[in-house]
């Protein structure tokens, strides 16, 4: 599904400006570094700006909040978000919305696109925050959500299939609820689910299994962060492994028509991709990443991103670039000194935060380091 693409410029934010966006009446600051830091204490700004950065990908952003929720308190009732792309050539794009509305639109030198799709061709984007910490203990949708945000990363297709896989199990959903329905309409939107759900699931599949192989390879380099074995579990996946996918699709269509019963009182569909789990396994101990300690959680969720970039700088050419939120708090000095180090050579543009200077004291002169206080961002002292 997925093929190399040929190396390109790298792209860079080297401006960003806020407009009445969450705490930020205004905000004009300039990136032109690879490794940027955002320093300051709990509440001062920092996630803003990663959040604001994250809106030029598709979804709610980093923090998966209502539209309704970004403009800044006591402001006009919108906001707008724009960053200067440098490289080949120099690119603005834009984001807002306006009073009243949660919707976004979106632009590209100035110019309106249909959706915060379009940006794709421009920038991506994997995160990584402290509510991700969670990920291995929490809900099987958490994992699905997470390496959804991975495959759309070298798969631009990979949210506009999801959502309409999703809109279509809605569809189904309530036809079941309607007794009267005649049965044609339901073979119609099974038919299209099953359609949907094999490509979906194929994406995934065939992402963790390129991602295994990859942190396994470059287990060495990744130290001292741990590799993860990955697994996703399902029986359409399952199946996927072992079938061609015509075969598995055509046995998806039969079993969702075969549920139809217990799908309605369930008020669900209990098969299918939305049922699936990404399993993650600490790989030097061969333990369930569920049942290692809070910290060797945190090594793998750094080493699966890390693995992640270099995955995707192999296959469209370009690094993402990386939001990394108290990516240090929880880091000895040598795991810092080893992440920055790790950073520096993927090539990706970075922006991390923190709530002291001295967690980039390892970067050196490799970065730019930005103190944050009372939604001001100014050179760190």
């Amino acid at each position: 599904m997925f093929s190399p693409a040929p190396p390109s410029a790298q792209p860079r934010i080297i401006r960003l400006r806020l407009n009445d966006f969450r705490s930020y009446a205004k905000l004009d600051v300039t990136t032109p570094a690879a490794l940027v830091a955002l320093c300051g204490p709990n509440g001062a700004g920092k996630t803003n700006i990663l959040e604001a950065l994250s809106l030029f990908s598709p979804g709610r952003g980093l923090r998966r909040a209502q539209g309704a929720r970004l403009p800044r308190k006591d402001g006009s009732g919108g906001y707008s978000i724009l960053v200067d792309i440098g490289g080949e050539d120099e690119t603005l794009l834009a984001t807002a919305s306006v009073p009243g509305e949660s919707a976004r639109a979106c632009r590209i030198n100035r110019e309106p696109v249909a959706s915060a799709n379009a940006f794709l061709d421009y920038l991506n984007f994997l995160w990584l925050t402290p509510d991700q910490d969670a990920l291995f203990r929490g809900p099987a949708g958490d994992r699905r959500r997470f390496l959804d945000r991975l495959v759309l990363a070298v798969d631009k297709s990979h949210a506009a299939r999801a959502t309409s896989y999703e809109t279509a199990l809605r569809h189904r959903n309530r036809l079941l609820e309607d007794f009267s329905t005649a049965p044609r309409w339901l073979d119609a939107i099974e038919h299209e689910i099953a359609e949907l759900g094999i490509a979906l699931s194929a994406a995934r599949l065939e992402t963790v299994q390129r991602l295994g192989v990859l942190v396994e390879a470059e287990a060495g380099s990744m130290a001292p962060f741990p590799f993860a074995r990955l697994n996703l579990e399902g029986e359409v996946e399952t199946r996927l492994v072992r079938e061609p996918a015509g075969a598995v699709e055509d046995w998806f269509r039969a079993a969702l028509h075969e549920a139809r019963n217990r799908d309605r009182a369930a008020g669900r569909a209990l098969i299918g991709p939305q049922a699936s789990d990404l399993v993650v396994e600490h790989g030097p101990k061969g333990e369930a990443a569920a049942l290692c300690s809070t910290g060797e959680q945190k090594a793998l969720l750094i080493g699966l991103i890390l693995a992640q970039a270099r995955l995707i700088a192999q296959m469209r050419g370009q690094a993402p670039l990386l939001l990394l939120d108290e990516i240090a708090a929880h880091l000895d000095e040598a795991r810092r000194a080893a992440l920055y180090r790790i950073l520096d050579t993927l090539g990706a543009q970075v922006f991390m935060t923190g709530t002291d200077a001295n967690l980039f004291e390892a970067l050196g002169g490799r970065g730019l380091v930005l103190g944050v206080r009372d939604a001001l961002v100014t050179p760190a002292a």
